[in-house]
Formats: C-alpha cells, sequence, structure tokens
C-alpha cells in the first residue's frame, strides 16, 4: 500500500473526527460558552487527556509497535509469527492493565490536590470542587483509551490502519448526543450549566467503553485474540518498558506543556482556558489530518528502510513526508491565521459564546497558526529516531521547547495575556523543530535536498498568493459571518473553496506540485 493511500486512509478518517469534534465544539460553545463552568469542565478534561497521550498514543507507541511488529513479520512462518506476536501482546496487556489501574486509583484520591497545583491561587470556592468533581469523573477514560491504544498499535501492525483511525469518532458523537439531551433538559426542565457539564463528564467514560468494544472487536477480526492473563515480567516486556522509559519522558515533556499552559491560563480572567481550547480545536484539525496521519503511516516503513540498512529509502520517504506535510500545511495556516477571526465567528459563535468571545478566540488562533507548520514537522520528523530505537533525542528536544515554553509564558504573560500564551507556544515548536533537524544532518541520518527545500519556497509563494486573495475576500462577507447558518455556510463555502482554486492552481503553475512525484507516492508499494 502506498505512502500517499496510507495517509489517505488514516487523515481521511481523522478528518472525519476532527470534523466530528469541530461539530462537538460548535454545540458546547453555544450550550456552556466561555464562563468559569466550562473553564472548569476543560481544565478537568484536559488532566486524562495528558495522560492518555503520555502513556498510551506517545510512549507505548513509540515502543510497542515496532517490538510487536517484529515479531509478527520477523518468521517465515506466518502462523509462528502470530503467534509469537499473539503471546507478546497479552502478556504486554496484562502488565499493562494493573499498572493503569492503580494509576487511575491514586489520582482519584489526589485529584483535590492536583486541581489546587493547576489552579489560581486562591482557588474558586464555586469552580474548584466542580472540576474536582469533572476530573474525577472523566480520569478512568484512560484506561479504556491505553487499552484502544494497545489494540490500535496491533492492528496497524498488519496495516489495518481504519479501525484505530475512527474510534476518536465515536467520542465526538457521544458527547454530540450529551450536550444535545442537556440543551433539551435545560429548555424544558430547567437544567442548570453545572448539571450539563456533569452528563458531559459522564459521557466522556461512556464513549470510551463503546472505544474499547470497537477495537477489541477489530482485533478479533484479525485473529489476535487478546487475553488478560497472570502478570509476568517476561525479558519482552522489560524491553518494552526500557524502551518506552524514555519516549515516556520525551512525552512529558510535551504533557507538562499542556499543564504549564493550563497553570498559566489559570492566572488570567474567566474563559482564558476555553478561549484557548476553542482555538487549539481548530489548530488541531489539520495538525491531526496531516502531522499525526503522517507520523502514523510513515513509522513502519522507516523501520523496515532503518532494518534493511537502506539509507537511500529511508531518505526518500522523509523528504516524501515532509514534501507532502507542507503541502497542506502551509495554506491551511495562511489561511487560519488570515481568517481565524470569521471562521471562529462562523462555527463558534451564538447561544452563550458571544461576538466578543469571538473575536479573542480568533486573536487566539492567528497567533497559535503561525507554529502549525512546526507541530506538523514534529509529528514527521520523531519516526525517524523511534524507527532506529532512539527515544531520547525527542526527549531533549521535548525539554528543551518546554524550558523556550516556561521562559517566554513568564516574559509574555501579564503584558500579552492569552496571547502570550499562545506566542510561547508557537516559539517552543519552531525551537523544537530547529533541534530535530540539526541532529538528524550532524549524525548522517537526513539532510533537506535542495530539490525540496525549493519546492516548499515555491509553496510558500502560492500559500502568500491565496492569503491575499483571501484578505480580499472576506471583506466583502464580513456580514455573513455572525448571520444565519445557511449565510454562515455559503461565506465559510466560499472562503474555503476559493483558497483551494487559488492556491492550488497557482500551486501547479510555479512547480510547487510535482505531478509525476504525487503519481509515484500513488503507485509505489510499501515496503
Amino acid at each position: 500500500m502506498s505512502l500517499l493511500r496510507n495517509v489517505g486512509t488514516i487523515g481521511g478518517l481523522t478528518m472525519l473526527s476532527r470534523i466530528a469534534g469541530m461539530a462537538r465544539e460548535m454545540i458546547f460553545s453555544r450550550v456552556l460558552g466561555a464562563n468559569a463552568v466550562t473553564d472548569a469542565w476543560f481544565q478537568a478534561f484536559i488532566i486524562p487527556n495528558v495522560f492518555r497521550r503520555l502513556f498510551a498514543e506517545g510512549a507505548f507507541s513509540a515502543a510497542f509497535v515496532p517490538m510487536f511488529s517484529k515479531r509478527l513479520h520477523g518468521h517465515d512462518d506466518a502462523g509462528a509469527g502470530l503467534e509469537e506476536a499473539r503471546s507478546f501482546s497479552n502478556d504486554v496487556l496484562s502488565v499493562f492493565l494493573p499498572v493503569l489501574i492503580a494509576l487511575v486509583a491514586v489520582f482519584e484520591i489526589a485529584m483535590p490536590g492536583v486541581i489546587w497545583l493547576l489552579s489560581e491561587k486562591p482557588v474558586d470556592p464555586q469552580t474548584y470542587p466542580l472540576a474536582v468533581d469533572f476530573a474525577r469523573i472523566m480520569f478512568p477514560y484512560i484506561i479504556l483509551v491505553s487499552l484502544v491504544t494497545l489494540f490500535t498499535g496491533m492492528l496497524n501492525s498488519v496495516s489495518r490502519f481504519a479501525p484505530g483511525a475512527s474510534f476518536p469518532i465515536i467520542l465526538n458523537i457521544v458527547l454530540i448526543g450529551a450536550l444535545l439531551t442537556g440543551e433539551w433538559f435545560a429548555a424544558n426542565s430547567g437544567a442548570t450549566i453545572e448539571q450539563i457539564a456533569y452528563g458531559i463528564a459522564w459521557a466522556v467514560t461512556g464513549a470510551g467503553v463503546i472505544q474499547l468494544a470497537w477495537l477489541y472487536y477489530w482485533t478479533r477480526v484479525e485473529g489476535f485474540r487478546p487475553r488478560i492473563l497472570w502478570p509476568r515480567i517476561t525479558p519482552e516486556v522489560k524491553r518494552l518498558s526500557i524502551i518506552a522509559l524514555p519516549a515516556a519522558i520525551g512525552g512529558g515533556a510535551y504533557q507538562i506543556n499542556t499543564l504549564v499552559q493550563l497553570f498559566f491560563l489559570n492566572q488570567l480572567e474567566d474563559g482564558s482556558v476555553s478561549y484557548m481550547n476553542y482555538a487549539d480545536r481548530l489548530n488541531q484539525l489539520p495538525l491531526g489530518i496531516i502531522g499525526i496521519a503522517l507520523s502514523t503511516a510513515i513509522l513502519p516503513s522507516l523501520s523496515k528502510f532503518v532494518g534493511g540498512d537502506d539509507k537511500v529509502g529511508a531518505a526518500r520517504l522523509q523528504s516524501d513526508a515532509i514534501e507532502l506535510a507542507m503541502l497542506l500545511t502551509i495554506p491551511a495556516a495562511v489561511a487560519l491565521a488570515i481568517c481565524a477571526e470569521p471562521f471562529v465567528t462562523m462555527i463558534f459563535q451564538g447561544g452563550r459564546f458571544d461576538l466578543a468571545d469571538a473575536a479573542i478566540t480568533g486573536r487566539v488562533l492567528a497567533t497559535l497558526v503561525l507554529g502549525l507548520p512546526a507541530y506538523v514537522l514534529v509529528k514527521v520528523l520523531v519516526p525517524n529516531f523511534y524507527a532506529r530505537a532512539d527515544t531520547k533525542t525527542p526527549v531533549v528536544a521535548a525539554f528543551i521547547s518546554l524550558a523556550v515554553f516556561i521562559a517566554f509564558n513568564v516574559l509574555f504573560l501579564s503584558r500579552y495575556g492569552v496571547i502570550g500564551v499562545a506566542y510561547a507556544s508557537v516559539i517552543g515548536a519552531w525551537i523544537n523543530v530547529a533541534f530535530l533537524f540539526a541532529v538528524l544532518a550532524y549524525r548522517g541520518f537526513y539532510r533537506a535536498s535542495g530539490a525540496l527545500i525549493l519546492r516548499i519556497a515555491r509553496q510558500i509563494l502560492a500559500a502568500a498568493a491565496m492569503g491575499a486573495a483571501l484578505f480580499y475576500m472576506r471583506g466583502f462577507l464580513t456580514e455573513w459571518f455572525s448571520a444565519g447558518v445557511f449565510a454562515r455556510l455559503a461565506a465559510l463555502a466560499a472562503l474555503v473553496g476559493a483558497a483551494g482554486i487559488v492556491y492550488f492552481g497557482i500551486a501547479f503553475a510555479v512547480g510547487a506540485i510535482d505531478r509525476q512525484r504525487i503519481a509515484t507516492l500513488t503507485k509505489k508499494k510499501a515496503p
């Protein structure tokens, strides 16, 4: 299967998930708005997500997928490989699950202290207990989603990408249902914002149960038969832990970044956490579709190239991934920067989320997207280290980025407020990318060719022309941005359609898109 097709499968399903997530946030903003209660909910929701990304999607995937894939495909006899892979995954599951349960138990007890550490001092007597309750309700979600990640890694090893890429859609659908139910109760039974927020918190954990059932079904279809055994620290499980530890530390830097950001946001006025969340939702749309899809798709192939000592193949695959990533990310960043406030207004404004909220969120988004290419490049470059069993270098990069992020938050917070937090995030992301590129070049693992740099320069030229067209168009559509639903959809379609026509038209004209290369990517078989 080609790189482009793998990315298309993962990216397409991720796009559906992000669209569902966007619909969720649209409804969330209208039902709950941006206030102290929503800040408490988002703060609580961030905590299990931090540990999900740290233990499940980050460190665990980086270590588990290559080891599982090696056992599955490392035998001439397919049956022997399947049996060894089954045994390895069952041993991991049997150790992994008790650790997760213990972690959740500790945090359920310690949650008041965790929320206190992240809150503004003195704590708000109204929102503090809400945040504690919400976090306690949602924290068990990490057990469920971590098991989902285990099953996803198993399926990715046999190129079954669709189930793992689709499971986030379930969470969004369940939360949309909970939000609409809460709004119905508010309209018909006088339910308060606090009561609606409690219902949505319970829906998070309920969605995790459904996600786990979905992935378990597909692992059974592929013949893996996951089983929970008496926990045994086998040599393979021990090696997995040794490899995962540096990745966990590196992932910890990224997640500490999230918690540090939450701490700084809590020092600002009510609504700041919500503004950042809504802006980041739009920023995460291209990041998830492009960056995560590419990262997931290239890791198995890079591992095979590196294992076969094929430096040319590994470098070619890395260049393909960077070119494809920038081809899609640069125009997305320019479009979001130019039309940040219109997009936020069209998508989120309404109900308890007013035009003033949309204006602030738009300014945050316009700042965040300055780092969007960097966020995507990090996702694309890190697999080059993981494929070489080097989980330490991304750790160093992540902690350097974290230090820069904290330093600039201290400098910017009092002067720029929530915008300053966004600027600090952007600077930290570009420092991270620069470090990763420098290390790859220094070690002789990868150097960007002149042809790739020239191609990206042409992409920037095409994106600049697109940005000028959008800047001109948005002036004619201003009144449509906060009008009725159909007017908003028409304005959104006009902006997106014009952006696509101008960008890809000019990109083809100036040679930013290599038609022969795209055709090769489509036809070539993965090694």
